[in-house]
């Protein structure tokens, strides 16, 4: 189970990135978003004051939080030190994603009475990195050799 946790983790962070990149680039560039119709409003949501933090897309810091992961897990690969301890720092990172995340729908939810697929999308990848590195953890409490 711990290298399909390793995996899932992977593919979240990079799905993330990938996401969280075409945000930053819709949000930099002023291009129009794809929303699928009948889906949401990505506009009214890229657009409202709750999508930049002092200036900055909110788009960055998931770039950001995406980017820390997957230099994480390669750390944790390389370094001896960083493999016992990547794994409380990844699950630091999910526990503020998801906090974030749920702030961030509710605001969509409530506030702006309008959603985001691609907000969506990088909610659920933070809940996946966050749900995957759990799931670790308890493997990683039960190992005699961690």
């Amino acid at each position: 189970m711990r290298n399909q946790t390793i995996i899932i983790t992977w593919i979240a962070a990079i799905i993330g990135v990938f996401d969280s990149a075409y945000l930053a680039y819709v949000k930099f560039a002023q291009s129009p978003i794809y929303c699928t119709p009948g889906l949401g409003d990505c506009v009214s949501v890229n657009s409202s004051q709750w999508s930049v933090i002092w200036g900055i897309p909110v788009a960055i810091f998931g770039i950001a939080t995406y980017l820390a992961v997957i230099g994480l897990l390669l750390l944790a690969q390389k370094i001896h030190f960083m493999r016992s301890y990547a794994i409380y720092f990844i699950f630091g990172i999910g526990l503020f994603g998801v906090l974030y995340s749920l702030y961030l729908t509710y605001i969509e939810f409530f506030v702006l009475h309008a959603v985001c697929q691609w907000c969506i999308l990088s909610a659920i990848c933070i809940t996946t990195i966050f749900i995957a590195t759990i799931i670790r953890l308890k493997e990683y409490q039960f190992q005699p050799n961690k």
